[in-house]
């Protein structure tokens, strides 16, 4: 399986960011030593002309040229630098080349990405640019180009936090469908309507978010009955954990393991290709977040190696 990182282009934070910039080496050193059965890639960057499928162009110059104001910045949550601009760009260049190579292998994760507050004109909540929305779209357009056919996409995003910035993106287009399961009291606090919208309350466990879980993966497939999507982008966020500093939910490793192959389970029963994503996980003990992510991946090569023996059987 193959897996995309940019943490070698670190962004420099100040002395008590609580942005835990050092989880995604530690992930990749993790996957490195645990599963050889992933092939790590380092991110190209996206072009302009790739961001701006979905980012006014005025933006995308202003990340760029460094002309973010102070407010754009601090709605960041990153000073801006040009390594700054140099990981946005590789942030999305993982999804991106991810999604290219799990339509042709069935499974591809990009070990950051899930930049799911970045809005079509501004960044939001350590987000600068939307990697998903982005590969979304580029998918599309390389389908259509290539097949003369649509390309369906959906989202299922299960970062504890909203994916507004996804969702406003995609408010008024039947061909993405956004689900996203989160925390009904957490940031953002002032949401965007996605297609599927599911609030849990603060201190939600294993086993009634498993269940909602289950609800909104059902009514995901309800509203596919008629033309299943043909890419799905899952964002397997570590912030439900209960350790994480900003999740207020309290599920435990096993209950996100327990999510992860359900999601996957059900993707591959439907062959749908899926894109991994890690998006949010800030653990009071980072080594914990870097072990709920481990396991995304463990899930992820699973799948994969699933997907590869369907393809030699024929199936």
């Amino acid at each position: 399986m193959r897996a995309f990182y940019a943490d070698t282009f670190v962004l420099p934070v100040p002395a008590g960011h609580r942005f835990p910039m050092t989880k995604y080496r530690l992930l990749r050193d993790a996957v490195a030593a645990e599963l050889p059965g992933v092939r790590l890639e380092v991110a190209p960057p996206a072009s302009d002309g790739e961001l701006a499928l979905v980012h006014t162009p005025t933006y995308v110059n202003a990340v760029a040229e460094g002309l973010l104001s102070p407010a754009q910045q601090r709605e960041i949550g990153f000073p801006w630098s040009e390594r700054m601009v140099d990981r946005a760009r590789r942030s999305v260049g993982a999804t991106i080349t991810a999604a290219r190579v799990a339509l042709a292998e069935g499974v591809a994760a990009n070990l950051a990405g899930g930049t799911h507050h970045a809005q079509a004109d501004k960044g939001s909540g350590y987000c600068v640019f939307n990697d998903v929305a982005v590969a979304a779209r580029l998918m599309q357009a390389e389908w259509h180009r290539q097949h003369r056919a649509l390309l369906r996409v959906a989202v299922i995003d299960l970062d504890v936090h909203q994916g507004n910035g996804t969702a406003a993106i995609f408010r008024d287009d039947p061909t993405v469908f956004t689900l996203s399961l989160h925390g009904a009291k957490n940031f953002p606090f002032r949401k965007e309507a996605s297609d599927l919208d599911v609030e849990l309350p603060d201190g939600c466990t294993d086993a009634p978010y498993l269940q909602a879980l289950d609800t909104a993966l059902a009514e995901l497939w309800l509203r596919h009955a008629g033309a299943l999507p043909g890419l799905v982008f899952y964002l397997a966020g570590a912030d439900p954990h209960e350790g994480d500093r900003l999740g207020r939910l309290k599920l435990t490793a096993q209950g996100l393991a327990e999510r992860d192959r359900r999601v996957f389970a059900a993707l591959r029963e439907r062959r749908i290709p899926a894109v991994m994503a890690m998006a949010g996980g800030y653990g009071r003990v980072i080594e914990d977040t870097v072990a709920v992510q481990l396991a995304s991946f463990h899930a992820a090569l699973a799948s994969w190696q699933a997907w590869q023996s369907m393809e030699q059987c024929g199936a």
